[in-house]
């Protein structure tokens, strides 16, 4: 988990480039967003792939050796292309397409072991915990990393980054062809050997559990507005530094990881069902201390609770994501998850940044995130009541596979 994620430490300076060198707007940043995420949305098809494919005759680590080699070299190849936007869009785009395929293998072979093994919400901590990581390192170090850079010429400055992002790429392969015996020789295929891709697709839309747990995570990551023009107030309008931004997404993330220790302790004594309402409760308000806050430095002080508050739901929220998989195809339903993330954060970048530039403010955005994420209370009525009625440990009734 964390090497698959410790490539994209590159990416908020990227991001500052974008905007500082090449002078991108708000809209333009989100559009922007919303164009290289392209492979993304389609994610679900790698998700498919890693169920039923076999690489090099060892299924994830085949997926892992090849595709890091491939993402490292179209790395190190875009490095050397004349900056652009176009140049940056166009290897976010093929970059991302690769990788997609590394995900899959790390995401299903880790559903594998938790349901296999009955641990789900612990998983899921674990889970959040782990990914969190790469995100604090590329926060703290990326803000200071782009004002470090600032002084280079543009191609200086992207062939540094490219080349760093595809040795890290690369370590992913070497890390595969390791093969940990305690991971990967303790799981074994869930998907039968003659399945096919019409098959598999109506056993996935026929599978009810997977559309309340994918609604609730949709609700969950739209979220207009805290992305890009959260970016654009606090260093607009509350006069943040390139690195003050990261260190606020830094503290933001942290701050997740109490709250999933503590769902890691809690998953074991209480039902999802419980764990889930109190978590939405919480995470409703999250957003609403960004009301009253007039400076940066505020607004890295309130950036500790923000997180807190989320912490718990978005545990609960994978836990249930893990609980609702076809058995056989856990790849194709979080990477379909991992779809429909990029897709409605893309989506409410671009809502929230249209709100920030017509009311010339902040606080409409705090208004609309609000508003979406108390939706996902009635939403939660339509979980199937298996899948939250028990803790970590006791099976669910009927099966995790059970329509």
């Amino acid at each position: 988990m964390l090497m698959v994620g410790l490539p994209g430490v590159v990416s908020l300076p990227f991001s500052f480039m974008l905007k500082n060198k090449l002078h991108l707007t708000a809209q333009g940043m989100s559009l922007y967003g919303l164009v290289v995420t392209i492979p993304v949305y389609l994610s679900f098809l790698q998700g498919y792939a890693r169920d039923v494919w076999n690489p090099l005759g060892r299924r994830d680590r085949g997926f892992m050796i090849l595709f890091s080699f491939l993402a490292a070299g179209a790395g190190a190849i875009f490095a050397f292309v004349p900056v652009s936007v176009l140049s940056l869009g166009a290897a976010a785009i093929v970059i991302s397409f690769l990788g997609l395929f590394i995900s899959s293998a790390q995401i299903g072979l880790t559903a594998v072991v938790a349901r296999q093994n009955v641990m789900s919400g612990q998983i899921s901590a674990l889970w959040n915990i782990v990914s969190s990581l790469p995100i604090i390192i590329a926060m703290l170090i990326g803000g200071s990393l782009s004002q470090a850079l600032r002084p280079m010429d543009d191609q200086s400055e992207m062939r540094l980054l490219f080349l760093t992002s595809a040795a890290l790429t690369a370590a992913i392969a070497c890390f595969a062809f390791w093969r940990p015996a305690y991971v990967y020789d303790h799981v074994h295929a869930e998907h039968a050997p003659k399945l096919h891709l019409w098959a598999d697709v109506k056993r996935f839309v026929r599978h009810w559990p997977v559309y309340p747990a994918l609604l609730i995570w949709a609700l969950w990551n739209f979220a207009p507005g805290s992305g890009v023009p959260l970016q654009y107030h606090m260093q607009d309008h509350l006069h943040g530094t390139d690195a003050q931004w990261g260190q606020w997404q830094a503290i933001f993330t942290v701050s997740f990881i109490p709250t999933f220790l503590l769902y890691g302790l809690l998953c074991r004594r209480l039902n999802l069902g419980w764990l889930i309402v109190i978590g939405t409760v919480i995470g409703v308000p999250q957003m609403v201390p960004l009301l009253f806050i007039h400076s940066a430095t505020g607004a890295l002080i309130a950036a500790a609770p923000i997180g807190l508050m989320g912490g718990l739901c978005s545990a609960a929220y994978y836990d249930l994501l893990i609980r609702s998989c076809p058995k056989g195809l856990e790849g194709t339903m979080l990477m379909f998850s991992t779809s429909l993330y990029w897709l409605i954060t893309r989506a409410g970048d671009v809502l929230g940044s249209w709100l920030f530039e017509r009311f010339h403010g902040f606080s409409v955005c705090v208004v609309a995130i609000t508003i979406v994420y108390a939706a996902i209370l009635p939403v939660l009525l339509l979980v199937p009541r298996r899948l939250l009625a028990t803790p970590d440990g006791v099976a669910v009734p009927g099966g995790f596979d059970a329509g």
